[in-house]
């Protein structure tokens, strides 16, 4: 029996509210660890820097380091929630759906949260040690013939680009299961996906332009995992193919 509208906006609103109180509790619990959570933001950076003394992060404004860490507070925060709010979306779609349809959607709602890791942790550990030891070679000691040339970089500045790349790349990961459901709608066909590789690839290397430092490794190491993330979905839909046709 379906529900009446007012029914649904009222299951809406009450999913709603309790992932923003769960993202409120994530926030509370993580912004008392933002000065840990941000010392392990710039972990990379340090590394580059070869952890020489006397090497410092600056905050220009009054107010730069509090919004600083409430910005890492919301960051770890979500993250935190992002699980529960997955739970209170399926409880919000789930009960409208076929049984067939539900055994389709499990499965993309575990593996989307480990496909983001996959990702966030390729920009923490691979993309941002290469990018910020590039970035450094391009200070100069002082010399007797003119002045040094050191980083000293903003902390809201240096975290804004660490959340960019850290949420860009676990987002790009999610290639996979966007295919799979564009398969699943029939928006998208093999034949298609095998005759569109060389404008997949094309859209991917704008995008690695896009997001990633501008440097030479940083966009390569975005396009090779995404592109062979792209030849993957293309044998799970092929695979989806061969047991529906059993």
């Amino acid at each position: 029996m379906q529900k009446p509208l007012l029914e649904h906006l009222i299951e809406l609103r009450r999913r709603v509210i309790y992932g923003l109180l769960a993202l409120s509790i994530g926030v509370t619990i993580c912004y008392p660890l933002s000065p840990y959570i941000f010392q392990f933001l710039t972990d990379p950076l340090w590394q580059a820097m070869r952890e020489e003394e006397g090497r410092r992060l600056i905050y220009t404004g009054l107010t730069e380091a509090f919004l600083t860490y409430l910005k890492i507070a919301f960051f770890g925060g979500f993250l935190l929630a992002f699980p529960f709010i997955l739970w209170q979306l399926w409880l919000f779609v789930g009960p409208g759906l076929y049984a067939h349809e539900r055994k389709t959607i499990w499965p993309f709602l575990i593996t989307s949260p480990i496909l983001f890791l996959g990702g966030a942790s390729l920009a923490y550990y691979v993309v941002c040690p290469w990018a910020w030891q590039f970035f450094l070679s391009f200070e100069m000691p002082a010399s007797s013939n003119g002045i040094s040339l050191q980083l000293e970089a903003r902390m809201s500045e240096y975290l804004s680009l660490m959340i960019k790349l850290i949420m860009a790349f676990g987002l790009c990961f999610q290639l996979p299961l966007i295919i799979l459901g564009l398969f699943k709608l029939k928006v998208l066909t093999l034949e298609s996906l095998k005759r569109k590789r060389k404008y997949a690839f094309l859209i991917i290397v704008v995008i690695a332009a896009i997001i990633t430092p501008p440097d030479i490794i940083s966009p390569l190491s975005l396009i090779i995992p995404l592109y062979a993330l792209y030849e993957i979905s293309i044998g799970l839909v092929k695979i989806s193919l061969k047991r529906k046709g059993k």
